[in-house]
């Protein structure tokens, strides 16, 4: 039964891999950013995409990070409940 547990990920994993294709996607933003960035150089258009990118990312880290920390704080409240 754990052996089931490992290979799937693994299959899954090197399914991923192998579909590797390339995406032509851009939301509308980045693509004027792209645009507009071209002219003043290459620092400013990676600039811009990157900061993006992070600010985009933030936000469900900072959601797992509070669930996280309510589930801790949840978890120490009922040990020391179980403990009284």
């Amino acid at each position: 039964m754990k052996k089931a547990y490992i290979i799937l990920p693994l299959l899954l994993l090197i399914l991923f891999i192998g579909l590797n294709m390339d995406a032509e996607a851009q939301c509308a933003m980045c693509r004027a950013q792209l645009e507009t960035a071209d002219n003043a150089g290459a620092d400013a258009k990676n600039t811009g995409i990157n900061s993006g990118i992070l600010y985009l990312m933030l936000f469900p880290y900072i959601l797992i990070a509070f669930i996280a920390f309510l589930w801790y704080r949840s978890s120490q409240k009922s040990k020391q409940q179980a403990n009284a």
